[in-house]
Formats: C-alpha cells, structure tokens, sequence
C-alpha cells in the first residue's frame, strides 16, 4: 500500500473528455507525436501521427492518423507517400529522416466521420493543408525580381 501525500475528492478533479468524432470539417492542429510502426503484413511499416487540435473549436482534443510508407499494396503505399508529402508540405519540411522532425508541425486537417463495424463512429483524417496564413513552404516559387531599368551593365557607352 502506499498513501498519497494529499486527499482527492473526485467532486474536484477533472471529468474525462468524450471520445466521440469530431464533426466533420477543417481543423487546426498541431503534431505532438509522431512514430515509425511496423503493419499486421510483413515487412510494412507506417508513420502513425497523433495530432492535437488547436482551433477554431474542440481546442486539445486528439485525432490520429497513419501514413503508409512502406506496404505490400502499391496503392496503400502510394497514398501513403502522398499524405506525407502533403503534411510536409503544410508544415514547410523539404526533407525527413526522423518522425521527430514532424513533431510541433502545425497544419490543417480535414476530418470526415466514418462507421466501422467494430468500434463504431470514428474520424479519419482526408485532406492536410497548410494554415491560412503561414508562411509559405520552401517549394513556393518566389516572384521574379523587376528587370533593371536603362542599359545593361556590360554595354559600353
């Protein structure tokens, strides 16, 4: 046995927060976790993504995700490496080689609500997309500098 060093009065402590879908819709979130998982299926591995909400509602709610990237189904991996490409890009990554360098990513997410014989409702994450008004990912092309006006330096007068 050991005794707490305080009395809990469960009046006082926080109630649990429901785990029922978000609604369906855009939200911002922030990654607090990312990790490299190994599939059901032999040599398949995914990033599984737990993402916090920031805003506009349901602020500190959880919302998880995988992303294949290694998988028998060229499809399912093909889809995979495309997911993180758009989570890349949302948060301005050009390159990864640690799920470490997702963590504190902020982005958008948009969320759809799915039914699953076994667990019921739930989310699934169908869009990822960079945060209205972020500054933009290292792929945008930046306008191209004003031609100098008069003659070309190297012409001789």
């Amino acid at each position: 046995m050991s005794f707490l060093d305080q009395e809990f009065n469960v009046n006082e402590l926080p109630a649990s927060t429901s785990f029922d879908p978000l609604p369906e819709g855009w939200y911002n979130v922030s990654i607090a976790y990312a990790e490299i998982k190994d599939t059901k299926t032999a040599g398949g591995q995914y990033i599984k993504i737990e993402y916090v909400v920031t805003g506009p509602s349901h602020q500190g709610r959880k919302v998880w995700g995988n992303l294949n990237i290694k998988n028998a189904n060229p499809n399912a991996e093909k889809i995979g490496r495309q997911q993180l490409g758009e989570v890349m890009r949302s948060i301005g990554l050009v390159k990864v080689t640690d799920t470490d360098q997702l963590i504190g990513g902020n982005l958008a997410i948009k969320l759809i609500v799915k039914q699953d014989e076994k667990y019921g409702a739930g989310n699934d994450i169908k869009a990822f997309k960079a945060l209205a008004g972020a500054v933009p990912t290292p792929f945008s092309t930046p306008a191209p500098a004003p031609a100098p006006k008069g003659s070309p330096p190297w012409a001789k007068k």
